[in-house]
């Protein structure tokens, strides 16, 4: 991995900085150093509490330490399969269910479990430690994603995202009456000033665009808004920070403003509920659609 230092870590240890920048835990950062696998401004780290600065280059030696800790099949991981042939796997991810493993979930996450399903899985991408992952869902957001189940299919969709050819739909309930019918929020997000854990629109950040439409309005028990999004990007928590941006944060969403007693929540009322893309095997557009699991159901129930 080779990075340069973005201005919210400017002046963190490296190893806190690699364990944000790679997802690995602190303890596996500190072997890696020892190691002699982290570099900046082509220098071998030897200290862990050396400070980064920003602009510096940093480059990590991940799969080292990833190939021995290796993604392990779990078959006890629920997986809830839609679709699968021999190019992809399409999967309606529950809430809580992390994608793949990273700092703090070095097990028991969906690529585990799909990897004791579809063992062929391994090897697929670059990164070892996310095999077949070309986009991911935040931990607390249910719904469906696709997963590449060979080379020619990863270089198809990561080509296919980075075109803006996979249509990624999303229901969203968000506090407040939301005034128009359809909108953009056309604002570039990166890493919130002070903590880098979290994101916030930013003038420093990357491009993100989330098209929204108004599919009801609720009073009861306070003003809500029920919203169909669309990415034409994929940044990190794109439509919790893009939607909490405009004044309307999503429902339960506690890290984005989102969180308050009013109404009672699971979990932040984000679900996926459409995916589409060009087949990278046949070439035809495919479409999957997924109704809110039960849990966000209940609370709809509750609304008028």
């Amino acid at each position: 991995m080779r990075e340069t230092i973005p201005a919210a870590l400017a002046g963190e240890r490296v190893d806190r900085a690699v364990a944000l920048l790679t997802g690995l835990p602190r303890s596996d950062v500190a072997s890696l150093v020892e190691a002699g696998g982290v570099r900046l401004a082509g220098r071998v780290v030897t200290t862990r509490s050396r400070r980064v600065g920003e602009g510096e280059v940093l480059e990590v030696d991940v799969p080292a330490v990833v190939a021995d800790l290796g993604p392990q099949s779990e078959p006890e991981v629920a997986v809830p399969v839609v679709h699968a042939d021999e190019d992809v796997v399409v999967i309606d991810k529950p809430a809580g269910l992390v994608v793949h493993p990273g700092s703090g979930h070095l097990r028991g996450t969906l690529v585990n479990g799909l990897l004791a399903r579809f063992p062929d899985l391994a090897g697929v991408g670059p990164d070892p430690a996310r095999p077949g992952i070309v986009h991911r869902l935040d931990k607390g957001t249910s719904g469906l994603l696709v997963v590449a189940r060979s080379a020619r299919a990863y270089e198809s969709l990561v080509a296919q995202l980075k075109r803006r050819q996979v249509e990624r739909r999303y229901l969203a309930l968000v506090w407040g009456q939301v005034a128009s019918p359809a909108g953009l929020v056309d604002a570039p997000i990166g890493r919130a000033s002070g903590d880098p854990t979290r994101m916030a629109v930013s003038s420093k950040g990357r491009e993100a665009r989330t098209r929204y439409e108004v599919l009801a309005r609720y009073t009861e028990p306070v003003p809500l808004t029920l919203l169909e999004c669309r990415l034409e990007t994929g940044r990190t928590h794109q439509i919790r920070v893009h939607l909490a941006a405009i004044g309307h944060p999503v429902v339960g969403d506690t890290r984005y403003r989102g969180g308050r007693a009013a109404l009672a929540v699971p979990r932040p009322f984000l679900h996926a509920h459409r995916l589409a893309f060009d087949h990278p095997g046949s070439g035809e557009r495919v479409q999957f659609d997924s109704p809110l699991p039960a849990d966000l159901e209940e609370v709809r129930g509750r609304l008028s």
